[in-house]
């Protein structure tokens, strides 16, 4: 398959460059690798050229932004559920290990949207962007964002009562 062949060589020739670009948005070089090693797992099936050095490197920066904001999902988590044991007493080591699962299945569960959605919803819930700067960045309509808001938090209104039944 002549693209997989193309793509290694983009990323032999890129692999030090994507890793510094997403070392600076990161802040981290264990991040940088991973999602850089993402970058390649993504496109590996795609019919990448050499003439497609601008689509990985798009595509390593949107994964490295994508960590940052389930990085800061997390923290914002971790706070809160800091204040609660401080508030509350001890948590006792089960009720954290329960905490951490219903955090991540809900983090899985949010991946199953449709990519847009999900960061229309990242943009708004973890960055506080409003819908017109969401719009700008990503160059839809207000209605669009809108719309898509509407159905991310009917999914997540869903999932909870779901998580709830079990």
């Amino acid at each position: 398959m002549p693209s997989a062949t193309e793509l290694v060589n983009i990323f032999g020739a890129e692999q030090g460059r994507l890793q510094r670009l997403v070392r600076r948005i990161t802040g981290n070089a264990h991040t940088a690798e991973d999602v850089v090693h993402d970058t390649f797992l993504k496109l590996m099936n795609r019919d990448v050229r050499e003439r497609d050095v601008g689509l990985v490197v798009t595509t390593a920066r949107n994964l490295a932004l994508d960590a940052m904001r389930a990085e800061k999902v997390r923290a914002s988590y971790a706070e809160s559920v800091s204040s609660e044991q401080v508030q509350a007493g001890e948590v006792c080591p089960e009720d954290a290990v329960a905490s951490r699962m219903e955090f991540d299945a809900l983090m899985r569960a949010l991946k199953t949207l449709p990519r847009r959605t999900q960061r229309i919803l990242l943009l708004s819930k973890i960055d506080g962007m409003t819908y017109p700067q969401i719009a700008r960045t990503l160059g839809i309509s207000v209605s669009t964002v809108e719309k898509e808001m509407i159905s991310a938090l009917e999914f997540c209104r869903n999932w909870k009562r779901r998580r709830e039944k079990i």
